[in-house]
């Protein structure tokens, strides 16, 4: 499985693929960060962050995406933005396609290195050791992308297998023919 991770953010917004399987080696295929100007215009923020998370999917081809879940902070400005780069990478993929994920970040740091509640730091160790790289990903934003992915990559079967099995017990549920109802005007 190939996954893009995308750790979405108005003046980076972190990038990542990665390819693997659960249980086998994974492989990091690129990593880097979307830059904005802070200074620029929000219009003119947002499309540079569409075109260059349409170039990564033009380059890497992933099967999916891994989005950072946008999550509440105190500081509103910061939660519109990254809310604003998330809804821009989730919609270049699903214009193409393309399924999207959302994970928490807990949800990521706990898949990456055990810990719901671990550092930056500690992401960017384990994304090290984990794809075998020579030094962690620079900025952390980067190192976040490829922890978004490794995530997904990790908890796709047992997201697939609980999925299932939700469909398979509302299908139970549900009689197989439905009374047809007259409706009249």
């Amino acid at each position: 499985m190939r996954v893009l991770g995308v750790d979405p953010g108005l003046t980076r917004c972190g990038v990542g693929v990665v390819e693997g399987a659960a249980g086998r080696p994974l492989t990091m295929l690129g990593v880097g960060v979307v830059r904005t100007s802070a200074d620029a215009e929000i219009g003119m923020r947002l499309v540079a962050i569409e075109q260059g998370i349409e170039a990564w999917l033009d380059e890497y081809r992933p099967e999916l995406v891994a989005v950072e879940r946008v999550f509440a902070q105190h500081n509103v400005r910061t939660v519109m933005g990254t809310a604003q780069a998330s809804a821009v990478a989730v919609l270049c993929a699903s214009r193409r396609g393309i399924p999207v994920a959302l994970h928490t970040p807990s949800e990521v740091k706990a898949a990456v290195t055990g810990s719901g509640r671990a550092d930056k730091a500690q992401v960017g160790a384990m994304v090290t050791r984990l794809l075998r790289l020579a030094a962690p990903p620079k900025p952390a934003d980067a190192a976040d992308a490829l922890a978004l992915a490794i995530c997904h990559i990790w908890r796709a079967p047992a997201m697939n297998r609980l999925q299932q099995a939700h469909a398979a017990a509302h299908a139970s549920r549900i009689p197989t023919t439905a009374p047809v109802r007259k409706v009249t005007r």
